[in-house]
Order: structure tokens, then sequence, then C-alpha cells
């Protein structure tokens, strides 16, 4: 009896072993193909940096699903861009990297509703999210919701008062509202960002 548990007790060590060493190589193979995808994304081969990740893709798998989501936006297959990072996503619900690279083949796909989702989804699990608010405030802009665009840039605006696209958009929005005064000085902060540049010239030109 003693000799049988104790070669159930071995068996059961090297079947541990082994899923061990299964996992070490499997780790070892997808790293191989990723660095094969970044070396061929590199010189804009996609299709091959495709094949290297699908070598190894399973649909289980978040960061094969992200990187086949971003390297099939590169060759310009949106479509096949936003089931990989939907995949991505419903794998790891609470992830911010997916939403965001979801909204590349989105913006493709001129899917403007879903796009608008994302973002919004993004302030739900992070608020002070910089690029989901600076989005949604130019989603609202250019709806001529000026008001609502106005709360969303605010935020990205304290935190980075010297973000240039930030002051442009705020400083627009700001003359939209007709609060001309910060309209002129954020006018000018964006200049001090970017000397000379012709959008922030004709808007303060625009009040002068």
């Amino acid at each position: 009896m003693e000799l049988i548990k104790r070669n159930i007790k071995m068996l059961a060590i090297a079947t541990i072993f082994i899923c061990i060493q299964t996992k070490a190589q499997n780790y070892k193979s997808m790293q191989d193909s990723f660095a094969s995808s970044y070396k061929y994304e590199a010189v804009y081969d996609y299709t091959k940096a495709i094949k290297s990740i699908k070598a190894v893709y399973t649909e289980s798998s978040y960061e094969s699903n992200l990187r086949m989501g971003w390297l099939s936006y590169l060759n310009g297959n949106y479509t096949e861009s936003a089931e990989y990072y939907v995949k991505a996503i419903k794998i790891m619900p609470y992830a911010i990297e997916p939403k965001l690279g979801y909204t590349y083949p989105l913006y493709s796909l001129g899917n403007w509703e879903l796009l608008k989702k994302q973002y919004d989804d993004i302030i739900v699990i992070d608020p002070q999210n910089s690029t989901a608010n600076y989005k949604l405030g130019y989603i609202y802009y250019l709806k001529q919701d000026y008001a609502t665009a106005y709360k969303y840039v605010e935020k990205v605006i304290n935190l980075y008062p010297f973000d240039y696209d930030s002051l442009l958009l705020f400083a627009y929005i700001n003359l939209k509202l007709g609060k001309v005064n910060e309209a002129r000085l954020l006018f000018n902060k964006a200049l001090l960002n970017q000397p000379g540049d012709k959008t922030a010239l004709e808007g303060l030109n625009s009040i002068k």
C-alpha cells in the first residue's frame, strides 16, 4: 500500500513538473513569435507580423488578441481588428488598453456610437483618463454641445495645463460659449507651446 501511495505521489509530482515545463515552453514559443512580429512591424510588413502571432494564437489569450487587434488595424483589416479587440475586452473587462485599442478600428469604420461607448466605459473605470476625456470633449464639440464638451476637456486641462491639443480645443470651446477672455488666454498659452501655430493664430485673430 505504501508503495502504491509513493508511486501515486511521484506521478502527481511528475505531472505538475510536466505542466510547468509545457507552460514554460509555450511562453518561450509566444515570446519568439511576439519578437518576430515586432521585427516585421518595424519594417511595415504587417502580413508577416500577423502570421507570426497566428502561429501561437489562442482565443483565450488576452495578449494574443490585443496584438492581433493592433496588427490587423495597421494592415487595414478594420473589421477583424475590432473583433480581436472585443475578444480582449471580454477576457479583461476592466482593462483600459483594449478599449483604447478598439477605438482605432471603430474610428476607421465610422462607428461613432460604439466609439463613444468605449470612451464612456473608460471614464466609468478611470474618471480622470485624459485620452477618454479629451476624445469625448472633441466628440461633443463636433456635435456642437459645447457645455458638455467643456466639462470633459476642463478635466484634461486641470491634469495637463500645458498640453497643446487640449489648450487649443478648450480655447475653441470657450470661444463658442462666448467666453472670449478665457479663449484669448488659452490661444496665447497654446502659442507658447507651439509658437506660430496656424490654427491657434486663426482662433486668436478671430477675436481681435
